[in-house]
């Protein structure tokens, strides 16, 4: 039995503005009807697989649920993540409460924003590493490389990479991201993999690595999985210890150095969608080679991507050639297809200039349900929230602002001080100013409303938390 781990803790700067740190790539639907999370977990469903369990944030914690829960994946434990340290803490955490269980079990280690469109031949290739995997080796997945790519990783093996298929290979070194005559003198060569970041071990071979290798990356990790506590099904680790943890790669601090390594060759098809370009080729060009969303069009444009996330904004794209051009409500990149890599330059740039755009979307997606900012002014602000059936928002109270909220679909039940009462469509309430409160949807349908906030300050951080069924403390999103 092979237990997977969902790595889902990144931020997908790359493909700003469709992903920023308060949605990143993993859960949107970059590619395809699933987000790259669900798709991800449903590639290691099945005969072969246990339940899987995901590494996260805090923020995303009931995202995952709720997409799990859509694709009917029941996690063996979904772990949060105090703060971000890179994949080897992430893994080794996952490794240790693994191990607690099932010492000698495999873990396969994927990150959740991949796309791998052939599912049958990935499984296949798992199951070809296995043996190896469980008499001690370290595995990691080499992907067979199809163009001279600057921004991956390679791993060179001692025979031609093109001989996979039998099982993994002696690895010469590892390569960092070349430039690129490097990268095609390694394509050329026939020794050379891309280093696709995910990777097969026994849990007891993983944790003896970092005892060899990483002992200052070890101790605290365990420090923080020993402090873990439960928290509505989740575990969280421990903040204090975790605080202590060395912010380092699953590579440098043990596959680098270790002697008991191999890599599985994977040729049937991978990307890390790690830029437009990226997207671009995986989404399939047409004919003059270009991808188009349903709310864009081309006219005489060749080799570019235009895509619309709004279906308020329609995108029109006239005489380009090897542009990406990405529209949502609140924000649009157009870049040549050639600098697509420097979109995280884009992003670095906004947050210096303090735009929230490069980090928040207009919608923000909550346990209950999401809302979405309308329009906002100096003192005022008007959103569309929706909550979900039977969801509740947390009794609460605010310091600068007072609601209005007008009911436009369904039927919310609204608590005031002591009063509450039932609020149909077309009717509306008023909260006022440091009014303790709460909405909540008896209904089996999703409610929807228009919140007119006004006051002084409108941040979601002016927020009192007094219950919530969803434990989240205090802060915007807690």
């Amino acid at each position: 039995m092979i237990h997977p781990l969902l790595l889902s803790g990144g931020s997908g700067t790359r493909l700003w503005p469709v992903s920023r740190k308060s949605f990143p790539k993993q859960f949107g639907r970059v590619t395809g009807a699933q987000s790259l999370f669900q798709a991800a977990a449903l590639r290691l469903c099945g005969e072969g697989f246990a339940a899987p369990i995901v590494i996260t944030g805090n923020d995303f914690r009931f995202i995952v649920t709720e997409q799990l829960a859509a694709c009917e994946i029941q996690p063996a434990a979904i772990l949060i993540e105090p703060e971000g340290r890179n994949t080897a803490p992430a893994i080794l955490a996952s490794a240790l409460v693994l191990a607690a269980k099932s010492p000698s079990a495999l873990m396969l280690v994927t990150p959740s924003d991949h796309v791998i469109p052939d599912a049958a031949a990935f499984r296949a290739a798992v199951a070809a590493a296995a043996p190896r995997a469980l008499a001690g080796d370290l595995i990691t997945f080499g992907i067979i490389p199809t163009r001279a790519e600057t921004g991956y990783g390679y791993l060179e093996v001692a025979t031609g990479a093109a001989a996979a298929g039998g099982g993994p290979l002696a690895i010469t070194r590892f390569v960092e991201k070349p430039q690129a005559a490097h990268a095609e003198e390694m394509v050329a060569s026939d020794t050379h993999l891309w280093n696709a970041g995910i990777f097969l071990f026994s849990v007891e071979m993983l944790i003896a690595a970092f005892e060899e290798h990483a002992p200052d990356v070890l101790a605290p990790v365990r420090a923080a999985v020993a402090g873990a506590k439960p928290d509505l099904g989740f575990l969280r680790l421990d903040p204090v210890a975790w605080n202590t943890v060395p912010d380092i790669s699953i590579d440098y601090a043990i596959m680098e150095r270790s002697t008991n390594i191999s890599v599985m060759p994977f040729s049937a098809g991978w990307s890390d969608l790690g830029g437009w370009d990226a997207v671009w080729a995986e989404a399939g060009p047409d004919g003059a080679g270009n991808v188009i969303s349903p709310h864009a069009m081309a006219i005489e444009c060749e080799g570019s991507l235009l895509r619309s996330d709004s279906e308020r904004v329609e995108l029109v794209g006239i005489g380009l050639t090897d542009i990406v051009a990405v529209a949502t409500t609140d924000a649009v990149l157009v870049a040549h297809k050639s600098k697509a890599q420097q979109v995280k330059d884009a992003v670095a740039a906004l947050k210096s200039r303090g735009r929230i755009q490069a980090i928040q979307f207009p919608t923000d997606h909550r346990p209950w349900g999401m809302f979405e900012s309308l329009v906002t002014g100096p003192r005022f602000q008007v959103k569309r929230i929706v909550v979900k059936p039977g969801a509740a928002l947390s009794l609460q109270s605010h310091h600068h602002r007072s609601e209005h909220w007008i009911v436009v679909e369904g039927t919310a039940k609204v608590t005031i001080g002591t009063e509450e009462r039932l609020v149909t469509e077309n009717q509306s309430v008023y909260v006022p100013l440091g009014a303790i409160h709460r909405m909540e949807n008896p209904g089996k349908m999703p409610m929807v409303l228009i919140e007119v906030q006004t006051g002084t300050y409108l941040g979601e951080d002016d927020i009192i938390r007094y219950e919530d069924v969803y434990s989240r403390g205090q802060g915007a999103k807690g």
